[in-house]
């Protein structure tokens, strides 16, 4: 059987590449990514439920939780709050 790491255990390894941390630290995309994924975790979904939930693949909800994807859109966001009960903020500062 194979054991799962934790969304937690997998950054701890990531950010052990300096290039992966520099873009963990600057890049937008990326600190999405990790919210979506504890998020998920928080809330005790695996990919694949949050899969179903979202009516996509688990393939999917992976390339959501990848800090480098970045074709993320505002309505994947706005599905993404609704299934977590959060509110979606997007500002300028």
């Amino acid at each position: 059987m194979k054991k799962f790491r934790t969304f937690n255990q997998r950054l701890k390894e990531d950010l052990k590449d300096k290039e992966f941390k520099k873009a963990f630290e600057e890049d937008i995309t990326a600190r999405i990514a990790i919210q979506i994924a504890k998020l998920r975790e928080k809330n005790h979904l695996t990919q694949k439920h949050l899969s179903r939930i979202l009516h996509t693949s688990q393939q999917n909800v992976s390339r959501l939780e990848h800090p480098e994807n970045k074709s993320l859109t505002i309505n994947t966001l706005q599905r993404l709050a609704s299934v977590f009960h959060k509110e979606l903020v997007v500002q300028f500062k």
